[in-house]
């Protein structure tokens, strides 16, 4: 199959003027200008006309099982106030509540462009319940031990097993120890023992609120309070931040993807410059989310500055307005003034793809990567495209994924 659209927008090059890509099976082979790229005998052409073709949009971080919990809780005054809503609503959810709302949430996501999706598994024993994944999707199993009603190691155990018979064509795995404030030190090592041993992938939340890092950092405040009421152990509370926590103590390291850190403090940063960049953890931040909590600004130029990878993703509908990722860089940008259109698209391409070590495969047009790939009308010239892409708000009605063309009906 050949696709020529007025721009093509690799992501790894300069956008590209009356461009063309050439697919076969679920792999993009060629990338040139048109007129230097015919098609060959009984080959399909596909021409968007006046459109910029791009690499489908990596959702980071989200909770497509929330996904009908769309301003089901009032912005509330604090994060422990959220966390006990939330979970009181969980309770309630029957199986099909949480299935319809995963399927919204494809559906939601898909019509926005994003072609892959990281995704936190709450509910994990439904997944095999689902169809076929209608986009690449990566399901991080949640993992609580917070009253150690079951021991840590059953808890990767009943993850591992999970994994066994879970699988199908765009889907993969990954592990997911919640927080620090519900999963212990050793939970996080299990974990990553097992992820090494099996080559999965690890995310985790952290930092997220200023309660969280009081928890942690102080030994007080609202969260604090609750946890030590619903009997967690407090032991590791008023020692460290939550990041200085986990990585002093070996529970986080090098590849690890971690959502939020909207509350830093000096000695993490203290901290990150000793960090070899090579070993640096990845960030995904979460603006709609952010705003929702009221968090402080998040440091985007000074992790930046010391070389951190950082992604965009839209947490769940329990906690923000929509899961379009271009929104989210919208977002970004009325915060972020010195950031480019090109390095807003970086953060929901290129840099996902390489937290999920796809860097080549994903978030780019280039031979040899999957054909996942999303088109955005555009009139104008090659080097408004990175900028016209942002601004976009709209639906997008024409999508590849593996190589299928994937209409809004397909979702």
């Amino acid at each position: 199959m050949l696709i020529r659209a007025r721009v093509v927008l690799p992501m790894t090059s300069p956008a590209l003027a009356q461009g063309a890509v050439r697919v076969e099976g679920a792999r993009i082979c060629e990338v040139s200008r048109a007129a230097d790229l015919l098609p060959t005998t009984g080959e399909t052409v596909v021409e968007l006309g006046d459109a910029v073709l791009l690499p489908g949009l990596i959702n980071a971080h989200c909770h497509l099982d929330y996904s009908t919990l769309r301003n089901a809780i009032a912005p509330p005054s604090g994060f422990t106030e959220w966390v006990q809503r939330i979970n009181s609503i969980k309770r309630q959810l029957s199986d099909e509540d949480v299935l319809e709302a995963i399927r919204r949430g494809y559906a939601e996501a898909r019509r926005f462009g994003t072609t892959t999706v990281c995704s936190m598994a709450a509910f994990p024993d439904l997944i095999p319940e689902l169809p076929p994944a209608p986009l690449r999707t990566w399901w991080f199993y949640e993992m609580i031990d917070i009253r150690h009603r079951i021991t840590s190691e059953e808890v990767v155990a009943g993850a591992l097993s999970f994994f066994d018979q879970s699988q199908n064509a765009l889907t993969q795995f990954g592990l997911n120890p919640h927080a620090p404030y519900t999963a212990s030190l050793l939970l996080y090592r299990l974990a990553r023992a097992c992820a090494q041993q099996n080559g999965m992938l690890l995310t985790t939340h952290l930092s997220e609120s200023l309660e969280e890092t009081a928890m942690f950092a102080d030994g007080n405040g609202a969260l604090h309070q609750f946890l030590e009421g619903l009997g967690r152990p407090m032991h590791d509370c008023g020692h460290d931040t939550p990041f200085g926590w986990l990585w002093r103590n070996g529970a986080i390291g090098k590849g690890w993807i971690l959502a939020h850190l909207n509350d830093l403090r000096a000695s993490d940063f203290s901290l990150l410059e000793t960090i070899a960049p090579e070993h640096f953890p990845h960030v995904v931040h979460c603006p709609g989310s952010h705003a929702y909590f009221k968090h402080p600004h998040f440091a985007f130029t000074k992790l930046a500055g010391l070389g951190v990878n950082i992604c965009v993703g839209t947490d769940s509908l329990a906690s923000t307005d929509s899961l379009s990722l271009l929104s989210e860089l919208r977002r970004l940008q009325a915060l972020e003034l010195g950031l480019s259109p090109e390095d807003l698209l970086h953060t929901i391409t290129l840099a996902p793809a390489r937290a999920l070590r796809q860097e080549g495969q994903l978030g780019c047009i280039a031979p040899g990567a999957l054909a996942d790939l999303i088109a955005i009308p555009f009139t104008g010239d090659p080097e408004e495209a990175a900028a016209a892409c942002v601004a976009y708000p709209g639906v997008i009605s024409w999508m590849m994924v593996d190589g299928k063309i994937s209409g809004l009906e397909a979702v």
